[in-house]
């Protein structure tokens, strides 16, 4: 009977030790579930957040981009009005002597070749109020505008203060974008380019490819988009719905990451991305997670936190990708403005006054004259070359930038045995660099010389934050630039940096 009761006690205790451990199982369980789904939301919180930024952040970039190209269009326009006869002379006055008109035509002619010789311009002319036309108008825009050529031209000036404008979707064209400045009171210069030409401008970053980039205009149709079929349509309504009537922000829900800024002429640059797109690689992750969780107790925990570096790891690879690229000027490959200035105050505030540092500031010389001469387009490679130049004199402890044209700055970290010989490794920086320029040809023959004038400023002789050791090397780089510029000088308090022309 004892035996019975013995064999009863020990199926209870058994049974016990079953409820015992499924609880304890499902508590292990429970907890674990609970600290998945916590730390995958957190990473949606923080994923989301620095997408967000990123992009909003190449969304600027590729607004400063459209500027500039745009700018570069209108000063090429600009410089037809060098010559005198573009200005003056009027085809449609009767007087004009047959055989004067011939050679100069020629002229204005021969100046719009030599300007546009270096660009993809579809049309680059000077069309009179009757309609003749000198330089270079293709048969297709003669025959879209017909005999309305010098009139609708004319309308699209709207700019009243420098007599010119843009203006794209003529008849509903939107295969090319035409800027129209006055020359004269019967004539007027047109550049057209096709909107394809913007996919240089508006190129994205590796690693960004599902971002859908569209320029506009203020009436919300698409003058250039990334995605196929969507020129001239208007931007659709599931991401106009959610900008609404702003003109600079960045939104995101759950269906769309969205960032919107206002560049010249009304005109938008919209970036968006679908939030599943940027989520993804965190979903597929989560049903393992959440898999894991319910099938396995008692490691579930552990199975988790190693799941949760897991989703980390992609989310920081995603975030470094576009940490990297927003960094990065896309031309040099060097840190553009923004970033060099942040991360040579940041690292300025951090150093200990018994160290010493240097500042160097660097402009090249007859740089206008390469672009003048040899086009722009040439004068992006020498830029790239010089960001490459740059990459290899200094190294990974050093911040390399270009601060915006021809103007770049290093600041030079001097390692702690080199400290009481900090002018001679500066300066050995500076012989090395120059010497380097000095020897640098350019041009299809390489008969064209580039120099660089540099400027340098010392921490913390010169100044301990940003602001004042680029004063100090400004000045300097102006010293070097009045004794001839293709040299160097370090700054000294007797400098003036005023009234010395470049």
């Amino acid at each position: 009977m004892s035996y019975v009761k013995k064999t009863d006690n020990s199926k209870h205790i058994r049974k016990l030790k079953f409820y015992m451990i499924l609880g304890y199982a499902l508590i292990i369980i429970i907890v674990a579930v609970f600290i998945s789904v916590f730390s995958i939301n957190k990473t949606d919180e923080v994923l989301k957040s620095k997408v967000s930024s990123m992009t909003s952040m190449l969304n600027v970039q590729m607004k400063l981009n459209i500027n500039s190209y745009l700018k570069k269009m209108e000063t090429t326009s600009t410089l037809v009005f060098s010559s005198e006869e573009v200005y003056k002379y009027d085809a449609t006055n009767p007087d004009n002597d047959e055989y004067e008109a011939i050679n100069t035509e020629k002229i204005i002619s021969d100046k719009l070749f030599e300007l546009c010789i270096m660009e993809n311009f579809v049309d680059f002319g000077v069309v009179y109020s009757n309609n003749h036309i000198v330089g270079k108008v293709t048969n297709g825009t003669i025959k879209l505008f017909g005999d309305n050529l010098y009139s609708d031209l004319s309308a699209m000036i709207n700019r009243n203060r420098t007599h010119d404008g843009w203006y794209t979707g003529y008849k509903n064209d939107y295969t090319r974008i035409y800027y129209v400045k006055r020359v004269n009171d019967n004539a007027v210069l047109v550049t057209s380019f096709y909107t394809t030409e913007l996919e240089s401008v508006f190129e994205h970053p590796g690693g960004m490819d599902d971002i859908t980039v569209r320029l506009t205009e203020n009436n919300n149709i698409i003058i250039y988009s990334s995605e196929d079929g969507e020129l001239g349509k208007p931007v659709p309504d599931n991401i106009m719905n959610k900008i609404g009537n702003q003109t600079s922000a960045g939104l995101i829900d759950d269906d769309f990451l969205i960032t919107i800024n206002e560049c010249g002429d009304n005109w938008y640059v919209i970036c968006s991305v679908p939030t599943g797109i940027i989520l993804d690689e965190k979903n597929e992750i989560q049903i393992y997670i959440l898999a894991v969780s319910i099938l396995i107790s008692l490691i579930a925990i552990i199975l988790g936190t190693f799941l949760s570096f897991r989703i980390a790891n992609p989310v920081n690879r995603i975030v470094n990708n576009l940490d990297t690229k927003a960094h990065l000027d896309l031309l040099t490959g060097i840190l553009n403005k923004r970033s060099f200035e942040e991360f040579t105050e940041n690292t300025v505030k951090q150093l200990p006054e018994t160290q010493h540092h240097a500042l160097i500031l660097l402009d090249v010389d007859n740089f206008k004259g390469v672009n003048d001469t040899l086009g722009h387009a040439y004068g992006d490679k020498v830029l790239a070359g010089i960001g490459k130049i740059l990459r290899e004199t200094f190294n990974e402890n050093d911040f390399v930038g270009r601060l915006g044209g021809d103007e770049f700055c290093v600041f030079l970290s001097i390692p702690l045995p080199n400290q009481n010989d900090h002018i001679k490794l500066i300066e050995s920086k500076c012989s090395q660099l120059c010497q380097t320029f000095h020897n640098n040809y350019t041009g299809d023959d390489n008969n064209y010389k580039i120099s660089a004038s540099i400027g340098v400023a010392v921490f913390p002789e010169h100044g301990a934050s940003f602001s004042k050791l680029y004063e100090c090397a400004d000045k300097a780089l102006y010293e070097s630039k009045h004794k001839g510029k293709d040299t160097y000088t370090i700054f000294r308090y007797d400098m003036k940096g005023d009234n010395i022309k470049l």
